[in-house]
């Protein structure tokens, strides 16, 4: 099915170009002959933009500067090329109408570059979302409750760069947590631009008193686990990878590897050592099995992955691809959260999604 998808997508967006590239032709007949060679050049360097991005920067390793702008045109234009589409083929239904709309061309790259420029504004802006929860488990000592900001899908790489992981932190340091979660994939495709760029000085910048824990997703598997593994080492971020931690207020955190690796241990071994009548948090990267987190005695789980679709209509199909896409979910006396995510794989825009910051305002009471 994966590979099924990669090969559909670039037929699906050639065949999209080759229509807006007529479309176009027809649209600007009336311009000089230096005007339309000036729009042939951009249409043709958008369009190619896009293999750039998704094929030739996992080959070949070019300047930051010039990484990052094959990046954002590339994958912005992958969904310029989509809203057009849509936008031609619905003033091609009013044609057949009768009800022709004069400059209809004009009108819809209007309407579409006004679209993204909101989905881009959108994504740029995160927003904070706050869950407040009661888990009927005390913690150790007098303090009975905690401030959790989670996070997932930052995709640190040559489109989310330094500049805005320095927001981010910003951003997360404001909250004031007393701990943070990194649900998965941190890093986007490959981590050169983080060493280039020196990040690892921002993430060891998060202020919490009771530390940072990440887990691997996907694309952490994709960048290379092990050079992940040695970033990660270059801060005070604790990487979780089928582990536990015991915190000394009695908080036990479970990070999950990602499903790449098909030898992670299962969640009954990973909670058979320990105590049920404390709090147990679950981060796993991928939103599968939630019955199975319930059973385990979890009592609130934390993941990411889906991004929710990023873009309208891909939210649609992808709120069909998972049992849960996004938001709260209630198992049984567990708490199952999926993140939209922080940050973006590819376009840079969100329509119909948001980028946020998870905030768990958790009290911890015994049950009498």
């Amino acid at each position: 099915m994966k590979y099924l998808f990669f090969l559909l997508l670039p037929l699906a967006y050639l065949a999209g170009n080759v229509y807006l590239f007529f479309r176009g032709k027809a649209a600007f007949a009336a311009q000089s002959t230096g005007v339309k060679v000036l729009l042939l050049i951009i249409f043709l360097c958008c369009a190619l933009a896009f293999f750039g991005a998704f094929f030739l920067l996992r080959q070949v390793h070019l300047p930051a500067t010039m990484a990052q702008l094959i990046e954002q045109v590339g994958s912005g234009w992958l969904v310029f090329t989509l809203y057009m589409v849509i936008a031609l083929l619905l003033l091609d239904l009013l044609k057949l109408c009768h009800l022709p709309l004069p400059y209809g061309f004009h009108f819809a790259l209007f309407a579409v570059l006004s679209l993204l420029a909101y989905g881009n504004y959108h994504y740029m802006h995160p927003v904070v979302r706050e869950i407040d929860r009661t888990i009927p488990k005390a913690l150790s000592g007098e303090e009975q409750s905690l401030k959790i900001v989670a996070i997932s899908d930052v995709h640190l790489g040559y489109a989310t760069n330094k500049a805005m992981l320095q927001k981010y932190i910003k951003q997360i340091n404001a909250l004031r947590p007393d701990l943070v979660l990194i649900g998965g994939d941190l890093v986007d495709h490959a981590i050169e631009p983080l060493w280039q760029e020196r990040m690892q000085e921002e993430l060891s910048d998060i202020l919490t008193p009771l530390g940072t824990y990440f887990i691997p997703g996907n694309h952490d598997f994709i960048s290379g686990i092990r050079e992940v593994d040695r970033f990660i080492a270059e801060t005070p971020i604790v990487m979780l990878r089928d582990s536990v931690v015991r915190l000394p207020n009695g908080l036990q955190i479970i990070g999950r590897d990602d499903r790449r690796n098909t030898h992670r241990k299962s969640l009954s071994t990973l909670t058979a050592s320990l105590d049920h009548n404390r709090p147990i948090l679950l981060v796993d990267h991928q939103p599968f099995d939630l019955a199975e987190t319930a059973q385990a005695g979890v009592d609130l789980q934390f993941s990411g992955h889906t991004h929710r679709g990023q873009v309208w209509p891909m939210s649609l199909l992808v709120d069909r691809m998972f049992e849960w896409s996004y938001g709260s979910k209630e198992i049984g006396d567990c708490l199952i959260y999926v993140s939209s995510g922080l940050s973006l794989w590819g376009p840079p825009f969100r329509i119909g999604t948001d980028s946020e910051i998870v905030v768990f305002n958790l009290t911890f009471q015994a049950e009498k």
